[in-house]
């Protein structure tokens, strides 16, 4: 099979960086850090990309890793109280790691777009992370431009598996193979596949609970044009890939904000997620159709995204044609 290697390895590093949130989230008050484009960073979000790059290091050494996070700050002597916290979590999981190991690990996930490449969102949805709500730790492979691997750990996030409801679900896709999920703590692998738009209690969409992070009234309207007449479901994070490749969903929007124009949205803010729903047969196209292009810069060229389950993408297209 292929692509074996990268999806173990993949697997066991976002499984572990969610154990390293979750340990975060159980133990301190995660506070934010506040960053230069003023978006929150916390503990977990340093703590989750070292686990994942010190793995992605040991295992495919010559692959770049482009992460959201960088230590630079944690490297100040004011943050040094900080980075002790920040190492105290990571050993949690890597027993002896070192401060000057974690700030290494953290950078290693300062590389560029190559012809293959890992993309990584430590904490996907961080504000959701501290109010306590849905994030995801997000990973995706690209080589030659096209995703081939993607695991999305969603820590908080409950859905129906064949044993019962569970906490804590574990998206996993790989290019040709399709997309399944799992109890993050263990289980079996179920596949997945989106529903179709016969099945009228899913027949609903997702998107952010930020209203910055799109433009919720054209959403609405979109979806209405569609023939989505119920309320959305908001959902922080890449969780809402997971909930349209699951069947709980048929579609999720993220269309420009007005607060925001000309906004571009970062490669790890969706890798893992287009994989996992194109795997479970569903569709990501920007606002205009055109498929999302992973291999040039660490933001998208393209405009908005939507998600569906396929059957319903070109008429979500047309409406948004219509209204534009």
């Amino acid at each position: 099979m292929a692509f074996e290697q990268e999806k173990e390895v993949a697997v066991a590093a976002a499984t572990a960086a969610a154990i390293v949130c979750e340990k975060v989230r159980a133990t301190m008050v995660p506070e934010a850090i506040e960053k230069k484009d003023k978006s929150p960073v916390t503990v977990a979000d340093f703590g989750a990309q070292a686990v994942v790059c010190k793995a992605l290091m040991e295992s495919f050494p010559s692959d770049p890793v482009v992460g959201e996070e960088d230590a630079a700050e944690l490297k100040t002597p004011e943050m040094a109280e900080r980075l002790k916290q920040v190492t105290s979590y990571v050993q949690e999981v890597i027993p002896d790691a070192s401060t000057d190991e974690v700030t290494r690990w953290i950078d290693h996930g300062n590389g560029a777009v190559a012809s293959r490449y890992w993309t990584l969102d430590p904490i996907d949805g961080t504000k959701g992370f501290l109010r306590k709500d849905q994030y995801a730790v997000a990973l995706a492979m690209v080589a030659e431009g096209e995703i081939k691997v993607g695991v999305l750990a969603c820590p908080a996030l409950t859905l129906e598996l064949k044993g019962g409801s569970a906490t804590g679900i574990l998206f996993v896709a790989v290019r040709g193979e399709g997309a399944t999920m799992q109890a993050i703590d263990g289980g079996t692998p179920e596949t997945i596949k989106v529903t179709s738009s016969e099945d009228k209690e899913h027949f609903r969409f997702v998107e952010s609970v930020e209203s910055g992070h799109g433009d919720q009234s054209l959403q609405s309207a979109i979806a209405q044009a569609a023939g989505v007449t119920t309320e959305s479901m908001r959902m922080d994070s890449q969780a809402k890939y997971g909930a349209v490749a699951s069947g709980n969903a048929v579609l999720y929007l993220r269309l420009p904000s007005p607060k925001y124009p000309g906004y571009q949205e970062k490669i790890w803010d969706h890798a893992a997620g287009v994989i996992v729903v194109e795997e479970a047969g569903g569709r990501v196209t920007d606002m205009y159709g055109e498929t999302l292009d992973f291999s040039k810069a660490d933001r998208l060229s393209t405009t908005g995204v939507v998600v569906s389950n396929g059957e319903i993408h070109n008429k979500v297209l047309e409406a948004l044609k219509a209204a534009s």
